[in-house]
């Protein structure tokens, strides 16, 4: 270890303090006393570090040099929040920053600020931590402080990562390595490098975080930083780890716990346990891993770090559950839950988004143990629990204008989803994917709850690959469909009837027996995906000839959209149909090109506009302004145009909101294309929105659901809307929506009507690609 500079400086230090206390120059002994502490920091040597700062600070009070008492303060946090003592540092930075605002030392202040967004990340309140590094980047940047800067940038990274956000992270990461590298800092480049192995670790590519973590050790050594020595080491075992090497990880795990263990920092010194517990389970050495993952719990809750908590607990309920210690398990898991959802208070909704994915496996092993103790309603209000939580706060939020503080709304319990089934008069039916179990719950108008278990061992390819193939036997590829018809029969029947079996057959006489009764199909994870009308029984009969369908991304979220109902007074109808189309590139860095024309809507939105005595906007009527602003008084909103999944504003790699735009037409004041982050900035009063345009009904599916279009329009304001699952060609969607607009002023509500005009095309045309790919999500009437 190459800490002989520290100890010459040690030894430099010690005389200049003798000399300025012989000569009774209290500011030099105060400085000194300060480097003094600074170096033991350093070295990870705390209590040193303290007993050198604490007369720092008595000195600078007593001679009444404020700038120094508000970095002696600073320096006294710095070890507080390494020890784990982040409420003692809290408040010995908020000291520091009013001392320094006092006198106005602005690089000073940024420091300060870094400070604070440091506690904050340690204790996962990730939303103030954000504001404070950006106050701190912000003041950095205008006094040109490149070190600071540098800092506050690499913090940033770590909160995204911590999100989830990990193309965000490795941005900033590399900006900040950028940095340290200019100004020389090798200690700072070897804790970027850190962060970078980090986030390919996180993505999957352990071989480059090797590579980064190898780097960033060597570089630590040569500088002797002990603490990042083990925070690295720690990171060497955790792809060891998950390379299935596991003796070499538990070797790096044990040097990290000693290193650790010796300088005092206790959150490393959790974390590290924590880690270990995860290699004795995967050992099988259950009673090791329950002793590692009950010490690393210990230590979380003494110092408050939130998020390292919630991680133990959850571990603990997963060791119980393997010791078949099922009570155990579950008190656990309700513990893990109850803390991680406390770390997303406050994060603002795609913030939230990416969060709820990192927590998912907590809630889905928490319904595990649920139902091995055949708890299955428990289990259900866990399944409601996990998802949609970010998009229920939002349109909560929305729908009680009065309030600007945020949310949080409870997840239903059992009597209240009861309550819903029944103010929908329609069936539920939740699914959950638990492992390589497949959870069904039928919830019906009556409020008597069924529960089914599928084993998904013996099917012949993941669930995934089969509704993929099953869509592709459809002749839809990927995104778009084909120009070549696939050979329908045989391959379709199959994969359809594939689906059916498991999906339906388990719970086909749960189903009501009146086709016009509703039933609400509450998907998840790849299931958002399935085409449930077009699924198939043994005897040839698709779904959509005995149930009248619905899907929605939770059963609350049925509550939410039932009281945007009672506020749709849109009295105008916006049908609009082949705008002229914008330009976008389809590829980062490509020029753009204009989408293409599309004349089947076109005659789509007049035959449409004529069925209710208006006018569609076509071609250059319709921008985006025209849209926007005819949208808030449109009981009827028809927009018969491309839907772009993937689009979204971009800052350097990063798309900066939720994905989505409509292909509108540009005029001098817009861009023609109405994103999914602007949708939500609308207040409709429509009672139905109808994307009658290629996939846009799809999206980026997570815990909180499929995010995008659809998404975003319930939440402006919308109870129902009618999207695509892939794109139809232009005659049987026109035809389709015609027949839909006629069956819906004839009486019968919005899911009935969408039925009978399925089943219409599909007498003219038996492909489902053709009918079955629109799906009516909310409100049916």
């Amino acid at each position: 270890r190459n800490q002989g500079k520290y100890q010459q400086a040690l030894d430099y230090y010690q005389q200049a303090l003798a000399i300025s206390q012989a000569l009774g120059n209290r500011l030099a002994e105060k400085t000194t006393l300060n480097n003094l502490g600074a170096i033991h920091h350093n070295l990870g040597q705390y209590q040193q570090a303290l007993d050198y700062y604490q007369p720092a600070l008595a000195i600078a009070q007593e001679i009444g040099d404020s700038l120094g008492e508000g970095t002696t303060l600073n320096n006294l946090g710095e070890v507080y929040r390494n020890q784990g003592k982040y409420q003692q540092a809290l408040d010995l930075y908020q000291q520091a920053l009013v001392i320094h605002q006092e006198v106005g030392a602005r690089a000073e202040e940024g420091t300060t600020l870094n400070n604070l967004g440091s506690v904050y990340y340690n204790q996962g309140q990730y939303q103030q931590a954000l504001d404070k590094f950006q106050q701190a980047l912000t003041l950095s940047q205008e006094i040109g402080d490149r070190s600071g800067e540098g800092r506050t940038i690499n913090n940033l990274g770590l909160v995204y990562d911590n999100l989830g956000k990990y193309q965000q992270a490795l941005d900033y990461f590399q900006q900040a390595l950028v940095i340290h590298q200019e100004i020389g800092d090798r200690a700072a480049e070897g804790r970027i490098l850190n962060n970078l192995g980090l986030v390919d670790y996180n993505q999957g590519k352990y071989q480059q975080a090797l590579d980064k973590f190898q780097q960033a050790l060597a570089i630590i050594q040569e500088v002797g930083d002990l603490a990042l020595e083990g925070v690295t080491l720690n990171n060497l075992g955790l792809v060891y780890k998950n390379l299935g090497k596991y003796q070499q990880a538990l070797d790096y795990y044990q040097r990290t716990l000693v290193i650790l263990q010796e300088i005092g920092d206790r959150a490393g010194e959790g974390s590290a346990l924590n880690n270990l517990g995860t290699i004795h389970r995967n050992q099988g050495k259950y009673q090791q891993a329950l002793g590692s993952f009950q010490q690393a719990l210990a230590i979380s809750q003494e110092i408050g770090a939130h998020a390292a908590e919630g991680s133990a607990l959850n571990n603990l309920g997963f060791i119980y559950y393997d010791l078949n210690q099922y009570t155990n398990a579950e008190k656990y898991g309700f513990a893990a839950i109850e803390v991680l959802e406390s770390l997303r208070f406050g994060l603002r909704d795609t913030d939230k988004v990416a969060i709820l994915e990192t927590q998912a496996s907590s809630y889905l092993g928490l319904q595990r143990t649920l139902v091995t103790q055949n708890k299955y309603n428990t289990a259900l209000e866990i399944s409601e629990r996990g998802r949609a939580r970010a998009f229920i706060e939002l349109l909560a939020q929305r729908l009680s204008p009065k309030t600007t503080e945020q949310i949080t709304i409870k997840p239903p319990t059992l009597k209240q989803i009861q309550q819903i089934a029944s103010q929908q008069n329609a069936t539920l039916v939740e699914y959950s994917l638990v492992a390589d179990q497949l959870y069904i719950w039928v919830i019906p108008p009556t409020g008597k709850i069924a529960f089914r278990s599928i084993e998904l061992n013996s099917l012949e390819q993941s669930l995934a690959d089969l509704v993929q193939t099953s869509r592709e036997s459809m002749g839809i590829r990927g995104r778009a469909s084909i120009g070549v018809e696939s050979k329908l029969g045989v391959d379709q029947t199959k994969r359809l009837q594939q689906l059916y079996n498991l999906l339906i057959q388990p719970i086909a006489e749960l189903l009501p027996t009146n086709p016009d009764a509703q039933v609400i199909f509450i998907p998840h994870q790849e299931l958002f995906l399935v085409p449930f009308p077009a699924l198939q029984d043994e005897s040839g009969n698709y779904l959509i000839d005995q149930h009248t369908i619905l899907t929605a991304p939770s059963i609350q979220v049925l509550e939410l959209t039932r009281k945007q109902r009672a506020k749709v007074k849109g009295e105008e109808l916006l049908i609009v149909g082949n705008p002229t189309m914008p330009s976008i590139s389809l590829k980062f860095g490509e020029p753009p090109q204009p989408l293409s024309n599309l004349p089947g809507a076109q005659q789509e939105a007049i035959a449409i506009a004529k069925l209710f005595n208006t006018e569609a906007l076509i071609g250059s009527q319709a921008t985006e302004t025209t849209v926007k602003s005819q949208s808030s008084n449109a009981s009827i909103i028809h927009l018969a145009t491309h839907g772009l999944l993937d689009y979204g504003p971009i800052q350097g790699k990063v798309r900066l909101d939720i994905p989505g735009a409509l292909a509108l037409a540009p005029s001098n004041q817009d861009d023609g294309l109405l994103t999914a982050g602007e949708i939500l900035d609308l207040e409709l009063k429509a009672k139905l929105v109808v994307l009658s345009a290629c996939d846009t009904g799809r999206g980026e599916i997570t815990s909180d659901g499929v995010i995008g279009l659809s998404r975003s329009l319930i939440n402006a304001g919308t109870p129902s809307i009618i999207v695509s699952l892939w794109k139809v060609p232009d005659a049987p969607t026109r035809d389709l929506m015609q027949e839909f607009y006629q069956q819906w002023q004839q009486g019968g509500n919005k899911a009935q009507a969408l039925r009978q005009a399925m089943l219409k095309i599909k007498q003219q045309d038996s492909n489902p690609k053709n009918w079955a790919a629109f799906t009516l999500i909310g409100e049916a009437e």
